[in-house]
């Protein structure tokens, strides 16, 4: 009888790592086929890679959760975590990766203006993406995911009540999945940045939260490592918003069923910053730049910043890979001062 350990997170952890580089490697030309598609705008040429690659991140995460329940019904470990949160999980992180996948599959044969530029890739309105996304809420609500009392910083234990499951819930989940869903554009920028948070929510799970939180985060850090590997400069398939509302969400049951509400909220802090700085303009703007005859980018509107990545445009002119890396470094600098505020017990 091998009973939970390390164990027990690691080999869920492998199999969606395993499951999740297979699902992208059929989708990038299975895909491409399909006519699932997005104009690479950061490239001469503007290359027309494969997109809707969340499916196989939501995909991987799946089996990987579903790896853990195996092992706990056939008794080759007693299950530590709930199995219904653990359904709960799965079935929000895959409904609403649905919901990004009708938003990657709208695509028009003729150019089309979205969010100030002109793609093939039309997408859902914008007032449909938060109320398609509130679907991702219901399982966290059938099984009252969570607990009540949430230790805020700065002003300690509060006790929500109903209000949690029923209120504070589905709109945690419309605000991460669709905030979450805002940063991007350049190679690696949303993978790279999603991997630190959920690296940040594992090391924090397994020191101070809770088993669940550590199986969730452990399995959510796999799939997006696997398929960081394909979305890094130079891109070979595009996350599409199938992967950015499935993460955001992913990131939040870690936050909920992990105990993290006060920690992830530091660690998805860039997220929300950029969800204030869209809507200065009313959520119709890009985050991508100017490409330069050099190869580097200039912000799209001058001195005027509607996007983290228009801040670190302004700095200097950058290559692509380099905006990623800055919006890496921006991410790790809030993991940081997240565990900062913890060793001082302010979360």
């Amino acid at each position: 009888m091998v009973y939970h350990s390390y164990f027990t997170i690691a080999v869920p952890a492998i199999v969606a790592f395993i499951v999740t580089v297979a699902g992208t490697l059929f989708l990038m030309s299975y895909m491409k086929d399909a006519g699932v598609t997005a104009i690479d705008h950061n490239k001469k040429g503007r290359p027309i890679l494969a997109s809707g690659g969340g499916v196989a991140v939501s995909f991987g995460f799946t089996v990987g959760i579903l790896t853990y329940v195996f092992g706990g019904s056939f008794s080759f470990y007693s299950p530590a975590s709930s199995l219904p949160y653990l359904f709960a999980t799965v079935i929000a992180v895959s409904l609403i990766s649905f919901v990004g996948f009708i938003d990657d599959i709208n695509v028009q044969r003729k150019l089309v203006k979205t969010t100030d530029m002109m793609d093939t890739r039309k997408g859902l309105k914008q007032w449909q993406k938060p109320l398609l996304t509130l679907i991702g809420a219901i399982p966290l609500m059938a099984v009252n995911a969570g607990v009540a009392t949430v230790n805020i910083p700065l002003l300690g234990a509060v006790n929500f009540g109903l209000f949690y499951p029923l209120i504070i819930i589905p709109l945690a989940v419309i605000f991460t999945s669709n905030a979450f869903n805002l940063l991007g554009g350049f190679d690696g920028i949303a993978t790279g940045t999603g991997l630190i948070a959920a690296g940040g929510l594992l090391l924090y799970s397994l020191i101070w939260g809770t088993y669940i939180g550590s199986i969730i985060s452990g399995v959510l850090f796999a799939t997006l490592l696997a398929f960081f590997f394909f979305n890094m400069y130079p891109a070979r398939i595009i996350p599409g918003d199938s992967y950015t509302y499935a993460v955001g969400t992913g990131l939040l049951t870690v936050m909920v069923l992990g105990s993290a509400e006060a920690f992830g909220f530091i660690v998805f802090f860039p997220w929300l910053i950029e969800f204030f700085l869209h809507l200065r303009k009313k959520f119709h703007t890009t985050d991508l730049g100017k490409l330069n005859k050099d190869g580097t980018f200039s912000a799209p509107y001058g001195k005027k910043i509607y996007s983290w990545t228009h801040v670190i445009m302004n700095l200097r002119p950058m290559k692509e890979w380099q905006v990623s890396a800055a919006m890496w470094a921006v991410e790790i600098g809030f993991v940081a001062l997240a565990f900062a505020m913890k060793a001082l017990r302010l979360v």
